[in-house]
């Protein structure tokens, strides 16, 4: 058994077959590597990903009034993405005491990715749906001696543009396209990123010949077998983000798989 090694960089793929002796190896490492959107200013205090945020409010107790790892309480949020997750963010604002939560999306409400439940649960709250509108840069106090600055270098607003929808992209939902000339600034106290995760890219660089796509989920077929013998994958390292159960079956199959191809040599 091997215990406190962080595949990759501790072991990589090949010391396990090479050096520990295993016959076969599942990678189940999700996708847990936010998404951001390599705009200026993602590095400003108070611009945090939504796995944080929702991470240190819920399993680390940020909502206490003296936690060890605290979050933006109160002021002005906005939660850029409209999925669930940015539905899950922009609700836990409010109960940590926002006086104002927006939400902005660079689709319309008709493309907008989460569960109806959810987006009425949020407008039921009072969240503001921007819409058609996506983030250009997030901007800080200039003066690090303004008393409205309360940690030297925090967010005071997002510079965002509006945009409208073209013809439909790969997904098959219209791009969107920016409107030259809106740009307007949104004044808030934090920015929290909600536009997806991606695959942690230390298996994929430290595996010679693991075949990935183009945003780096691991290539399977399908019984779970990568492009290299005896390394099989499933879940969200496959798929991006999706579900516990998909990811489930995923290692069934896999399981299976395995036992198959161990039990036939």
């Amino acid at each position: 058994m091997v215990t406190n090694a962080v595949i990759g960089k501790t072991l990589t793929i090949d010391e396990l077959f090479d050096e520990m002796g295993f016959e076969a190896i599942f990678v189940g490492s999700g996708a847990g590597l936010p998404n951001f959107m390599n705009i200026p200013g993602e590095s400003l205090r108070g611009v945090y990903s939504a796995n944080e945020y929702l991470t240190r409010s819920n399993l680390i107790k940020a909502y206490k009034d003296d936690p060890d790892t605290p979050i933006m309480k109160g002021g002005k949020v906005a939660v850029v993405g409209g999925g669930n997750v940015a539905m899950d963010a922009a609700r836990t604002a409010l109960r940590l005491g926002a006086e104002k939560v927006y939400i902005v999306y660079r689709r319309s409400m008709e493309e907008l990715p989460a569960r109806a439940e959810e987006v009425e649960h949020a407008q039921e709250e009072g969240i503001d749906f921007r819409l058609l509108t996506n983030p250009v840069e997030i901007l800080g106090y200039e003066n690090h001696d303004d008393p409205r600055d309360p940690a030297n270098g925090s967010v005071r607003a997002i510079r965002c543009i509006k945009m409208e929808l073209g013809e439909p992209d790969d997904s098959g939902r219209r791009r969107p396209v920016p409107v030259q000339g809106s740009e307007f600034e949104l004044e808030v106290d934090a920015v929290i990123m909600s536009i997806g995760t991606s695959p942690n890219p230390l298996i994929k660089d430290t595996t010679e010949g693991l075949g990935v796509n183009r945003r780096g989920c691991i290539v399977v077929d399908e019984g779970g077998l990568t492009s290299r013998k005896a390394v099989y994958a499933g879940g969200d390292a496959v798929t991006g983000a999706a579900t516990v159960i998909s990811a489930m079956g995923a290692g069934k199959v896999a399981a299976r798989s395995i036992d198959e191809a161990l039990t036939s040599n």
